[in-house]
């Protein structure tokens, strides 16, 4: 399976995935319809699925119109299915489905929306977390409630180590400055500056992420770590009291 990434309106990011075997192409949230258009008719002339993370606008944007020229389907949560424009397949939680060869498994992630879900390719070691899990990070609670997204984001630690996360937008520098704010003893993360620093510098992605990077630097999967409870005054509070604060900070950050 080969992922391209496509930078869509200001921080967006949409994938283009191709699976080599069959020659199948589908894109993950596609933001809008002319940067990922520009992509998809210099790589393949071909669109074969659409799939959707969650119904907001900047992960939908491009649907109708794509599907339109490339007589793509549509694939999106049952949760969502009259909020998701062009929807075609309705997907259940913990469902597999193919694109091609590759087989994906939909992981349901209430909080960020009522109705989001991940795509996950466990034998390519790859998963599209939309706006649950950030580099550095994790999406606001809109929809649902904060033990949901909590436990959302306990779903996704609970991965393999291994696993490459696609997430949906660069938010990874702002995210970084609220963990070194709440966690700045973390070596890791300051050796993760530079990097990152380099990257954007040089104009490219700071993802693909993985599941054990973020267990090790991403505060919102550091609950059990002294230095987080003591820097928000919760050294004695549970997991879901500590995310509760975390997040709430971050919103105001």
């Amino acid at each position: 399976m080969n992922i391209q990434i496509i930078s869509c309106l200001n921080d967006n990011y949409s994938y283009l995935i191709l699976d080599k075997i069959s020659n199948t192409v589908a894109i993950v949230d596609p933001s809008e319809f002319e940067s990922c258009e520009k992509i998809i008719e210099k790589s393949h002339k071909k669109l074969d699925f659409i799939l959707n993370t969650h119904h907001h606008y900047d992960h939908v944007g491009g649907n109708e119109d794509l599907k339109k020229k490339y007589n793509s389907k549509i694939l999106g949560f049952e949760g969502d299915k009259n909020r998701i424009p062009g929807i075609d397949i309705v997907l259940k939680n913990n469902q597999e489905f193919k694109i091609g060869s590759v087989s994906f498994t939909t992981i349901f992630l209430p909080g960020h929306t009522k109705g989001h879900i991940a795509f996950y390719a466990e034998k390519e070691k790859v998963i599209f977390t939309g706006d649950t899990l950030f580099s550095l990070g994790c999406g606001r609670v809109f929809e649902g409630t904060y033990e949901q997204m909590f436990k959302s984001l306990k779903k996704l630690k609970d991965l393999p180590v291994d696993t490459e996360i696609y997430c949906g937008h660069e938010y990874t520098f702002k995210n970084l400055e609220f963990c070194l704010k709440f966690n700045p003893n973390n070596n890791l993360l300051k050796r993760k500056k530079d990097e990152i620093e380099l990257k954007l510098k040089n104009k490219k992605p700071t993802i693909p992420s993985t599941i054990g990077e973020e267990i090790k630097t991403n505060i919102f999967f550091k609950f059990n770590d002294p230095d987080v409870k003591k820097a928000i005054n919760l050294e004695n509070s549970s997991d879901l009291e500590i995310f509760t604060k975390l997040r709430d900070l971050k919103d105001n950050f």
